[in-house]
């Protein structure tokens, strides 16, 4: 038996820097935590080069 293809298609009548800022809150929202942690750690290694200078 022949697989079907998917194919998907989205119609968004929002302007494209709408939808972005959406889709981007809905990914930030469903990873917080990795989110949050990825901050501290980017955090964490801004101060050690900023106490080694």
């Amino acid at each position: 038996m022949k697989k079907q293809k998917l194919n998907y298609r989205f119609h968004d009548p929002n302007d494209p820097a709408v939808a972005a800022e959406y889709i981007l809150k809905v990914f930030v929202e469903a990873n917080q935590k990795k989110v949050e942690k990825v901050i501290r750690e980017a955090s964490a290694q801004g101060r050690e080069k900023a106490e080694k200078m």
